[in-house]
């Protein structure tokens, strides 16, 4: 058996698929598997890092919305579309497996010339057009959230990294506040804005860190490997804060926190929610306001906040943040509540799905 993923661009596409790839890999060693790539994607980094083959085919950016510039899209898909086929009928591929990006609508056009059976996977609240044109004929849709709009669609959640999804917090808090430098016991609040940070949430936490200190609470905060680290002077006697550009294993900053402050992409509230980490979720204030739908069934679930970006100030954590991290309980309460709404099977659920479409294939 060869499966093919289609799913670059972001590390949103990607790491899914890999999830899959791996889960795949666990359930039959033999099955060969190649993700679909272009070389301005940060799979030609991640792929290759796990073990996997990566074939690239020409980019083809698509609009977010129907624009003027749609109808020039299938000109330029024809070239990526064959380029997509012959890779198909390399692998003999026995399906595609889409998650978005550059990579998808080639991918899915070029399955159903060949008439190979297409999976699709939408991450966001919001589905993007290929996975829109691509549900048209998968046979099988799935999807995060369980208020999706594509048609025919299942509700499995994201595939998740095993490290993530198998993750016991509370076991490995003490290895994860020591491998930080944290004290062990002093309830500690992780701030990220995702793989390259974000600065509004760099310049508040930075403001609001003395006080949270004076109150209490530590502070682990991903700045971003492009922003500049701030200058800390942790005096004697108060909790820690501190800055690090990235963090690797993100697994360790999970279970070292108990709340978090985020943006809301799919794969972070996937993740929060699938571990049981509450957070404070500021969506990104551009795009189609995807991160916000993202955010909304887990925040009204009970197990985060949602605040607006530009709402987003010293005041605002001061009156929202710090009272949680203060109440044990109302801490567990939210914890529990994420983890209900979270997913940590959808990897296997997802090798099931391409297993039934596989099979429909054969039987028709």
């Amino acid at each position: 058996m060869h499966v093919v993923l289609a799913g670059g661009g972001t590390a949103g596409h990607i790491e899914p698929a890999l999830a899959l790839a791996d889960a795949l890999r666990r359930q039959d060693p033999s099955v060969g598997i190649t993700a679909l790539g272009t070389e301005r994607g940060l799979e030609t980094r991640l792929v290759p890092e796990r073990g996997y083959e990566l074939a690239l085919i020409p980019a083809v950016p698509l609009p977010r919305k129907p624009t003027p510039e749609l109808i020039t899209v299938p000109g330029r898909l024809r070239g990526t579309i064959k380029a997509a086929e012959q890779i198909l009928e390399r692998t003999r591929a026995d399906c595609v497996v889409g998650f978005g990006g550059y990579v998808a609508l080639p991918g899915y056009l070029a399955a159903k010339r060949v008439g190979v059976p297409i999976v699709v996977h939408e991450a966001n609240a919001r589905p993007g057009l290929a996975n829109k044109i691509g549900s048209r004929y998968a046979h099988g849709v799935a999807v995060s959230t369980p208020d999706s709009k594509l048609r025919g669609a299942r509700y499995i959640g994201i595939p998740l990294r095993r490290t993530i999804a198998t993750l016991d917090r509370a076991r490995v808090r003490p290895e994860a506040r020591a491998a930080f430098g944290l004290d062990p016991n002093l309830p500690t609040l992780l701030v990220s804005g995702g793989s390259q940070g974000a600065r509004h949430l760099n310049e508040v936490v930075q403001r609001v860190a003395p006080l949270l200190q004076r109150s209490g609470i530590q502070i682990l905060h991903v700045v971003g490997p492009k922003n500049e680290l701030p200058r800390v002077d942790n005096m004697p006697g108060m909790p820690p804060y501190i800055p690090v550009p990235y963090v690797d294993r993100m697994d360790l900053a999970y279970a070292a926190a108990d709340m978090m402050l985020c943006r809301a992409g799919a794969m972070t509230v996937a993740e929060l929610s699938a571990v049981g980490l509450p957070a404070a979720y500021v969506p990104l204030p551009i795009g189609n306001g995807e991160q916000r739908l993202n955010a909304q069934p887990v925040v009204n679930a009970g197990g985060g906040l949602l605040v607006d970006d530009a709402a987003l100030t010293p005041e605002w954590v001061q009156g929202n943040v710090l009272p949680v991290l203060s109440d044990p309980h109302r801490l567990y309460e939210m914890s529990r509540a994420a983890a209900e709404f979270g997913r940590r099977d959808a990897d296997d659920l997802l090798v099931g799905m391409v297993y039934e479409a596989i099979a429909a294939r054969r039987n028709a």
